[in-house]
């Protein structure tokens, strides 16, 4: 797939842009990703006062399907070896950031990755999340386009992968996981309680 040209367009968009539109995308690719991390404990705070063991299997399940999501593009990532287009691409605007070092790899995006995967993963544990969650993945997926350290098609690619291994991840082990949360919440051990929430059971 060559998207050079969408790149060399992006990239020179970014360097017309306002010097705060800059900023704001710097600061975002930068630390976007911290965003779901603080959802992920919301989540699952959330989930611990829920009758049921599911939404506490579904709130742990979306930071672990994330992981397992970055690990499957860093799997692609090393055997494509893919150069970053902040070198590769003549004549595109310097990247508004450092381009990363040689060897690490353009394709796919890992951030785009961990940030479909997320997206996906919290709309499974809370449904309505999706309505922020994936604007906020394709922001993050945009942002790294625009401040010049990947192709489009790194993008594309990194939120279709990490978005897919997080729906099949979750709705792989959400059964087995639930089991283990309402034995650990029968269990009546101070730590799973605290973990899993009391449930139903325990509030009477």
């Amino acid at each position: 797939m060559e998207t050079s040209g969408l790149y060399r367009n992006i990239t020179d968009s970014a360097h017309s842009a306002p010097g705060w539109l800059q900023s704001a995308f710097e600061v975002w690719t930068e630390y976007g990703l911290l965003l779901f991390g603080l959802l992920f404990i919301a989540v699952w705070w959330r989930a611990r006062t829920e009758d049921g063991p599911r939404g506490v299997a579904l709130a742990v399940l979306a930071p672990l399907a994330t992981a397992v999501a970055y690990v499957g593009s860093e799997v692609v990532k090393s055997a494509v070896h893919e150069e970053r287009p902040c070198r590769a691409v003549a004549g595109a605007a310097a990247s508004l950031v450092a381009c990363p070092a040689p060897g690490d790899w353009s394709f796919p995006s890992n951030h785009s990755a961990i940030a479909g995967a997320a997206a996906v993963a919290l709309a499974f544990a809370v449904r309505r999340l999706a309505l922020l969650t994936v604007p906020l993945a394709l922001l993050m997926a945009f942002s790294r386009v625009f401040v010049g350290v990947h192709y489009p098609h790194d993008v594309m690619v990194g939120l279709l992968l990490g978005g897919s291994l997080a729906a099949l991840f979750v709705h792989g082990l959400t059964g087995p996981i639930s089991t283990i949360t309402a034995a650990m919440r029968a269990s009546g051990g101070r730590a799973a309680v605290w973990f899993t929430g009391p449930g139903p059971a325990r509030r009477l």
